[in-house]
C-alpha cells in the first residue's frame, strides 16, 4: 500500500493527470509561404509555450550569436555545428525547459535534423504542412505584415477585420516566382528524409484549406499524447534532507533498472584521488571540508553524465544540484531529468536517523542504535562515528537544504514528493509507482 487516500476516484484522477503533463516539443516544418508562422504563432497563443524561429535565436547576445552574425555578415551561410549549438543554447534556457517549445521551420534539412537528434534534441510532435507548388506560389505573392504586431496576412486567404490593422499593413518583402521555385526545389529534395527521420512522431497537414481548419488539426494532433517506439534512456533526479535515503534508493533503482548510479560526492572524491589536472585542483577543497566551486563540479558532472553508459542506459543523480544556480547550470548545459523526486521527512526523523549510525572498520558495514544495532558486544566496542554526522554539522546541512528546497520545487513543479519516514523498501515501492511507466512507455 503506497498511499490511503480519502476519496480514491479524486486521487486516481489527478494521478493520471500528473503522469499524462507532457511539456511540448514541437517541430512545425514545411515548405515557403505553407503558414507555418501564423500556425506556430495561434499554436503558442494557445499553449504559452515558446516560439523559436530561426531569426529569433540569433538575437540572444551570446558569442555564439556574434559568431554566427559574422557568417551573416559577409552573406556567407553559419555552420551546421554552429548553429545547432546556438538552438541548443536558446533550448535550455529555462522558459523553454519549463514551458515548452515550438521550432518554426527548423530543421531545414536531413543533416540539420540528424545532429539535432544526435544532440539530444528530440520533438514530441512533427507538424509537416504540405499543399501544392501552385498555391504556394500565388500564397507568397499576396502576402502582407503587421509591422506592429509580425502577424502574417493574405490579400485573398486571410484578411484583419480590424481596419486599423489593414491600414498599417506593408507588402513583406517577397522574393521572385524563380526563387520561390528554387526554394520548393530545395525543400523537396529535402522533404523526404525530413519525413524518414521523424517517421515515429511525424504528421502531415493539408495546408490547402482555410487557416482555422488548419491550426485545429495541428492543435489536436499536439494535444494529443505521442508514444514513441524510440528507446527511453531514464534520467532521475533525487532531492532530500541528509538522512532521507538518497543513496539507498537510487541504489535500489540503478539495480532494478540497470542504470548509472552517481553520488555527486562519491564522484568527486574519486575523481580527486585520479592523477589528473581536475583531480589534483579540486583535492585541496576536499581535503579542508571547503566546497568544490560549481564551475569544476559541474564540469566533472556533466563529462560523466556524457559517457556512454550514461547516455545509453540512462542515470539517477543525487546530492546535486544543491541550490537553485546549481539547477539551472544544469539544465543550460542540457541534462534535464525525466523524473525528479523530493524525499520528505521532519528535522527530528533525520536528526535520530543520522546522528545514531556507525560503521565498523573492520567490515565496512553500517549499523545503528536503533534501526540496525551491533550483533555483538566485540563489534560494539568497535564501530566509529563519523564526524560529519554530529548534530551540530547536521543542522547546518538542515538550514541549507530548506533555505533551498522552496526554489528548487519551484524549477522542478511536476516533481513527485514521497513521504521518506518509512520502510525503505515501502518507499522503493511508492518511488516505483511513479516511474516504473515512464521509465519503460516515454521517449
Amino acid at each position: 500500500m503506497v498511499d490511503k487516500p480519502e476519496d480514491p476516484i479524486q486521487y486516481l484522477i489527478v494521478l493520471l493527470k500528473r503522469g499524462s503533463v507532457e511539456v511540448p516539443r514541437v517541430m512545425l516544418l514545411g515548405p515557403p509561404a505553407s503558414g507555418k508562422r501564423t500556425v506556430a504563432r495561434k499554436l503558442c497563443e494557445h499553449t504559452q509555450v515558446i516560439h523559436i524561429t530561426d531569426s529569433n535565436i540569433l538575437q540572444e547576445d551570446t558569442d555564439l550569436t556574434k559568431k554566427a552574425l559574422q557568417y551573416k555578415a559577409k552573406q556567407q551561410e553559419i555552420p551546421c555545428d554552429l548553429w545547432i549549438k546556438l538552438i541548443q543554447q536558446r533550448l535550455s534556457k529555462i522558459d523553454c525547459v519549463r514551458r515548452g517549445w515550438v521550432l518554426e521551420g527548423i530543421p531545414q534539412t536531413r543533416e540539420e535534423a540528424l545532429s539535432l537528434q544526435e544532440a539530444g534534441v528530440a520533438p514530441n510532435h512533427v507538424v509537416l504542412l504540405e499543399a501544392p507548388d501552385a498555391v504556394l506560389i500565388e500564397r507568397s505573392q499576396g502576402k502582407r505584415i503587421d509591422p506592429v504586431t509580425g502577424d502574417v496576412y493574405h490579400v485573398t486567404f486571410i484578411w484583419p477585420e480590424d481596419k486599423e490593422v489593414v491600414q498599417r499593413l506593408e507588402r513583406q518583402k517577397t522574393v521572385s516566382e524563380e526563387q520561390l521555385v528554387a526554394q520548393l526545389m530545395q525543400h523537396h529534395r529535402e522533404v523526404h528524409a525530413l519525413r524518414k527521420t521523424y517517421r515515429n512522431c511525424l504528421k502531415g497537414i493539408d495546408a490547402d484549406q482555410p487557416h482555422v481548419d488548419v491550426f485545429d488539426q495541428v492543435l489536436t494532433y499536439i494535444l494529443s499524447r505521442h508514444c514513441s517506439v524510440a528507446p527511453h534512456t531514464p534520467r532521475v533526479l533525487l532531492f532530500g534532507p541528509p538522512g532521507s535515503g538518497k543513496s539507498l534508493q537510487a541504489k535500489l533503482i540503478s539495480q532494478k533498472y540497470n542504470i548509472v548510479n552517481l553520488c555527486c560526492g562519491e564522484l568527486l572524491e574519486a575523481v580527486s584521488a585520479d592523477v589528473t589536472n581536475m583531480g589534483e585542483l579540486i583535492k585541496p577543497y576536499l581535503e579542508s571540508g571547503q566546497q568544490v566551486p560549481d564551475s569544476m563540479v559541474l564540469q566533472i558532472l556533466t563529462e560523466r553524465l556524457s559517457r556512454l553508459d550514461c547516455t545509453t542506459r540512462g542515470w539517477v543523480l543525487h546530492g546535486f544540484p544543491r541550490d537553485l544556480e546549481q539547477a539551472e547550470k544544469l539544465q543550460e548545459s542540457n541534462f534535464i531529468p525525466s523524473r525528479v523526486f523530493f524525499l520528505e521527512m521532519t528535522d527530528d526523523v533525520a536528526i535520530e536517523r543520522v546522528t545514531l549510525r556507525s560503521i565498523d572498520p573492520f567490515t565496512g558495514e553500517k549499523y545503528h542504535s536503533l534501526y540496525k544495532p551491533a550483533p555483538s558486544p566485540e563489534v560494539q566496542t568497535r564501530l566509529q562515528f563519523n564526524p560529519k554526522d554530529s548534530e551540530a554539522q547536521l543542522l547546518r546541512q538542515l538550514k541549507e537544504y530548506w533555505a533551498n528546497a522552496s526554489s528548487l520545487q519551484d524549477l522542478y513543479p511536476e516533481a513527485v514528493h514521497i513521504n521518506a519516514d518509512q520502510d525503505p523498501h515501502t518507499v522503493f515501492e511508492s518511488l516505483e509507482s511513479r516511474l516504473v511507466g515512464r521509465l519503460q512507455n516515454d521517449a
